[in-house]
């Protein structure tokens, strides 16, 4: 394919050799290699095999896979074999991420995504890693490599997209299992008008950093549980199908130490558990509001000799690094040659009010594979601690429990030290060493909490200071940046049910998860109502009889509910009103439901509410919609959601996690009538510790994305009524439930 070439030129780009520092290796990837289809070797499909005859998987109803291999480095072959069975799509759409190759699949519009990726994180910096690590380490990404490639070379009808061989230095970059990476919080508009607008008159005057909101974890310790055992509940909130399902164990690790055998789910492509369980332990990751990524402002001048900044009294020159993205274009192949800009805070995204702005976040991505993947083997509380004392998971919190009764909450984990009479919520000094981190925090500095006395722990991307309850606060005993997180109405709805409760069981404790109070609504509907009473003079009776249907609503969400739907569409209508509201205004979901409640007129209100009855009168024929006709569940095949009113859906009746859902489905309109899930729950699980573990799981949709597979869609009931399916963990139930058991390289005709 021919391809075109395009120059993003900037005027005296320079590339100091001498003064790359961590940048230098970016150099050669300027020129991108493809990776080109290639047979192996002799000696390769000898090790591959070697591999697979080492590796047995069953599959059960669900068709949850159940590694097992004699090595650890044999289960990460077997997971990545497995992942690639369920949805090869996606193990090589994340990876086509990391490399920072979208825009070649995609097109133009995911060039500034791409260029994103390459600053941060490159694949020069990725194989000196690799020949870096040590043995252990080397094993386990040339298993995660091995298994795909086996995958491949098994599977010829497969057709990659772009990536036809996979490198064991590639899950160097993509060592973050968090839907909500560091990365992702730089603005693309920023980095894109910065590097199209020109070096000096690019600006963004609004950095537009993502916001992180989902997941829930509660633990429950022995004296709040019937049977005496510490209780779990894993509940993440992601995008569908952004993680699956899996069982992995080994029989030994390294040097002959203990192996594997833990359960839970896996964001594709990597040979983790992101969430889960063995044994002994389980981990649940919420996302994290802890200040760990600093934006920089740095002031510039030029010189004959190319860009330089200030720091401390000197010029220092800013290097300069050309990145060649390709991307597709109407069928053909063009390229777009960046010139990209570093400091020594990090690479520059932005301008702001004249300066540029350079961003520093934790790069440690060794570290954090070896972090995740220890935490899988976690005897206990002692084991995990030392797993924490690793630092790496930069994006998260962490609730936990275990079999000795233990439950206990980690906020954060990764935590620059820094100067604390100096704000670092938004832009900081980039001119002087005094905005400079200090190292680490260690955990013990940190916020950590161990066996409360309350009996329970929750966090759903909320404060850690009513993490146990409303009875405790200690914000003053830790810097700022280390918990700026807010309330939200998640939080306030798990207290609320957590200090109620009475003791609990498995089942119990699940039904307390779904419960369907949306505490977000106490605050907008009764405003909403009074308005239109203040002013039924001058509406109409539909109007009238809307606000009598909120009037008697008790804010719980159903699939019956008429008042659930009034309240959904009419809330959205008023949050997007903020836009035209004068002044600053709150990011938080509850600082934006109180803001809306007080700061919208009468009138705004009475429009608002009109506009959601005209668009359900214009869908549905009338505005008396239940919520389960308007709230939908429908998988469609392949990455993208083409959701189609015409096609088989199915009512839910989950609420969304922004009106204080724990159990969250987010919904909207897709271009369609009916509003159609994309994220929320999706690998959720309860799990009681003892002397054996339990645990049922319910997956989004279903463990295959083939759509012709039995498992596409077969737990799409139990999800949305929240019945669990049993986890099948130790062997004997799995051997005795499989419906396959096969080794990588059979073909599914084989399979028995």
């Amino acid at each position: 394919m021919e391809t075109k070439k395009i120059l993003i030129v900037s005027q005296n780009f320079t590339m100091p050799i001498s003064n790359l520092v961590r940048y230098g290796s970016m150099i050669t990837f300027c020129l991108f290699s493809f990776l080109t289809d290639a047979q192996p070797d002799i000696s390769e499909k000898a090790r591959w095999e070697a591999r697979a005859s080492a590796v047995t998987i069953y599959r059960d109803r669900y068709g949850v896979p159940h590694i097992y291999g004699k090595t650890d480095a044999d289960a990460v072959f077997g997971m990545l074999y497995a992942q690639c069975e369920d949805g090869f799509e996606r193990v090589e759409m994340n990876y086509l991420t990391a490399l920072g190759r979208v825009s070649e699949v995609k097109g133009e519009e995911f060039i500034w995504q791409d260029l994103r990726a390459r600053i941060f994180f490159n694949q020069d910096d990725a194989k000196e890693l690799y020949a870096q690590a040590d043995f252990e380490m080397k094993q386990l990404l040339d298993a995660f490599a091995d298994g795909i490639n086996y995958f491949l070379f098994t599977h010829p009808e497969v057709k990659p997209k772009r990536l036809t061989r996979f490198e064991p230095w590639m899950h160097l970059l993509f060592s973050e299992g968090s839907i909500g990476g560091d990365v992702s919080s730089v603005s693309l508009s920023g980095l894109k008008s910065f590097y199209t607008g020109g070096p000096l008159t690019g600006q963004v005057n609004n950095l537009d950093i993502e916001v992180r909101d989902g997941s829930n974890g509660l633990a429950l310790s022995p004296q709040k549980s019937t049977s005496g055992k510490a209780l779990f509940y894993i509940n993440p909130h992601t995008t569908f199908y952004f993680r699956a399902e899996m069982h992995v164990v080994s029989d030994r690790g390294p040097n002959g130490s203990k192996g594997m055998n833990a359960y839970g789910a896996v964001t594709w492509g990597q040979m983790f558990l992101y969430q889960g369980f063995n044994a002994a332990c389980g981990w649940m990751h919420t996302s994290s509001a802890a200040d760990v990524i600093d934006h920089y402002r740095e002031k510039i001048s030029r010189n004959a000799n190319g860009f330089q900044y200030q720091f401390d009294g000197k010029q220092l020159p800013v290097v300069g690094v050309s990145h060649s993205i390709k991307f597709l274009n109407q069928g053909t192949m063009e390229e777009l040659t960046i010139p990209a800009y570093f400091t020594h805070h990090g690479p520059v995204v932005a301008a702001h009010e004249g300066d540029w702005i350079a961003v520093r976040l934790m790069n440690r991505p060794l570290d954090a594979l070896r972090q995740s993947f220890s935490r899988m083997k976690a005897g206990g509380y002692d084991d995990f601690r030392r797993t924490m004392d690793i630092r790496t998971n930069s994006s998260n919190n962490t609730v936990y429990a275990d079999s000795k009764g233990n439950i206990a909450y980690w906020h954060g984990n990764f935590m620059p030290r820094r100067d604390t009479t100096i704000d670092w919520s938004g832009l900081v000094d980039g001119s002087s060493s005094a905005t400079e981190w200090k190292g680490l925090h260690d955990q013990k500095e940190m916020i950590h909490i161990l066996n409360p006395p309350s009996g329970w722990i929750q966090n759903c991307n909320s404060t850690p200071f009513t993490a146990t309850g409303n009875s405790v606060r200690q914000e003053k005993s830790f810097p700022r940046y280390m918990a700026p997180d807010s309330e939200n109405f998640r939080g306030i709805h798990a207290i609320e049910l957590l200090s109620k409760a009475p003791k609990q069981t498995m089942e119990s404790l699940r039904t307390l998860a779904f419960d369907p109070y949306l505490p977000g609504f106490e605050i907008m509907v009764p405003g909403l109502v009074t308005a239109v009473e203040a002013n039924r003079g001058i509406l109409n009776q539909e109007l009238w009889e809307a606000a009598q249907v909120l009037k008697t609503w008790d804010f719980k969400s159903s699939r019956e509910s008429v008042a659930m739907t009034l309240a959904m569409v009419t809330g959205r209508k008023m949050i997007e009103m903020l836009s035209v509201l004068q002044g600053p205004k709150p990011s938080d979901n509850l600082g934006i439901v109180r803001f809306i409640n007080e700061k919208l007129s009468d009138f705004d209100k009475i429009k608002c509410l009109a506009s959601a009855m005209k668009d359900l009168q214009t869908g549905f024929g009338n505005w008396k919609v239940a919520w389960g006709d308007l709230n939908r569940f429908q998988r469609p095949a392949g990455i993208e959601n083409r959701f189609d009113d015409q096609k088989v859906s199915l009512p839910s009746g989950l609420g969304s996690g922004f009106w204080g859902a724990l159990a969250t489905f987010e919904s909207r309109s897709y271009g369609t009538a009916k509003w159609y899930g994309n994220s929320g729950n999706s690998f959720v699980a309860v799990v009681e510790f003892g002397n054996k573990v339990v645990a049922k799981s319910i997956l989004v949709g279903g463990q295959s994305c083939d759509p012709l597979s039995e498992n596409f869609n077969d737990q799409a009931d139990g999800y949305l009524d929240g019945k669990f399916k049993d986890v099948l963990f130790y062997r004997n139930d799995v051997v005795r439930e499989a419906v396959q058991k096969y080794q990588p390289g059979v073909r599914q005709s084989e399979k028995n």
